[in-house]
């Protein structure tokens, strides 16, 4: 090994690093509008089981594991007495492997928010640091006065490649995706906080451990607020009759609470995902505010439309009035959609479910149209 890595021999190949930085340095600003293309490119080719998406998640995949061990090499490099490339340099790589993994990113985030829900923030925090990476000198502001916000800039982004990749890759449920993402994203997080063991105490040992703990529960809470990338729901009705042969809902009525005691309620939702990956669903139910009930469901993707689902609702309690909430979740606890209604003495006044089929965020641009192909699948129903 040795043999091999002579200064001569790095010495050479860090000049041809540093000269191809340069010549890409011009036209870095191409970088982001294709990495953004090529993650759009990938959320409907994959669901198609074409190869390039696939190839391209695994290449931003290989491109973080240089970046990961990118200071490893470069201590292992230094204590042999071996030079290592310009802090320049390789912030340049680190920019352009970020703006890789945000934009690459950020078209599975827009798509899979409920932007009704607290979803909302976690978009506007990708959409942030997406910004950020690509002015130049807020980026490298980060990167070399703030170095603990930078290890946490770089911990999210470890997040999202591995919460969009895994399910890509490997058909992991979201459940899945989201525990090995949130645990990863905490080690690679512990750096910014290495500094409290700088005097090896054991109440700073105490102290480390504490904050790595509180930073993985916290994390876990907020798991409601991360869309899950591989899901979303395309469309959503609720209906008194639904027709399970043709699997659509029907009928209207006023939703009083003697209407909801005598029909009950019908909930249809589509939801799309990656073609052979399965997951559990839910429809839980919330009566002003209170949980009341939860409904699981079987889901497979591939359908274009999204894969139908629907529960039917029959018991509630004495007195129904009020405003209901029905959350969309994945097992994980991510949410996939919200649906609200009101219940109400007065006709006027109580929500109308009326089976009409709602698109649900950006599948009401219907983008998936320009992609030809359809599939079918059968569809789960539950009763409760």
């Amino acid at each position: 090994m040795s043999a091999l890595l002579t200064p001569s021999r790095i010495t050479s190949l860090q000049n041809r690093v540093e000269r191809l930085v340069e010549r890409l340095k011009p036209w870095s600003w191409l970088w982001p509008p294709m990495a953004f293309a090529a993650g759009l490119g990938s959320f409907f080719l994959v669901d198609r089981q074409q190869w390039l998406g696939a190839a391209l998640a695994l290449g931003l995949l290989f491109a973080w594991l240089l970046l990961l061990s990118e200071s490893l090499i470069s201590r292992w490099l230094a204590k042999r007495g071996h030079p290592t490339l310009p802090r320049g340099v390789t912030t340049f790589i680190a920019q352009m492997i970020h703006q890789e993994t945000l934009f690459f990113t950020l078209p599975f985030i827009l798509i899979t928010t409920v932007w009704n829900s607290g979803q909302t923030l976690f978009a506007a925090l990708v959409v942030g640091m997406a910004a950020l990476s690509i002015i130049d000198p807020l980026y490298y502001k980060l990167a070399g006065r703030w170095r603990s916000l930078y290890f946490i800039f770089h911990a999210q982004c470890v997040f999202l490649v591995v919460l969009v990749v895994l399910p890509i890759m490997f058909y992991l449920t979201t459940r899945q995706s989201l525990q090995l993402a949130l645990v990863i994203t905490v080690l690679v997080a512990l750096p910014s906080f290495w500094h409290l063991l700088n005097k090896r105490s054991l109440k700073h040992w105490c102290l480390f451990l504490g904050l790595t703990l509180v930073l993985a529960y916290a994390a876990w809470l907020g798991r409601i607020w991360v869309p899950p990338a591989s899901l979303w729901m395309t469309s959503s009705a609720l209906s008194p009759a639904f027709n399970i042969q043709q699997r659509q809902p029907q009928g209207s009525i006023a939703l009083t609470p003697q209407a909801l005691q005598a029909n009950g309620l019908y909930v249809y939702t589509a939801i799309r995902a990656p073609r052979g990956l399965s997951e559990t669903i839910y429809h839980t139910w919330y009566h002003n505010g209170a949980p009341i009930d939860a409904v699981e469901l079987a889901i497979n993707g591939g359908r274009e439309q999204g894969y139908r689902a629907w529960s039917h609702k029959l018991n509630f309690p004495a007195d129904p009035s009020g405003k209901w909430r029905i959350d969309i979740m994945t097992d994980g606890g991510q949410r996939l959609g919200l649906l609200r209604f009101n219940v109400s003495e007065d006709p006027d006044k109580a929500s109308l479910a009326d089976s009409h089929i709602n698109a649900s965020g950006l599948s009401g641009l219907n983008l998936r149209r320009f992609i030809p192909g359809r599939s079918d699948d059968a569809d789960p129903s539950s009763e409760n």
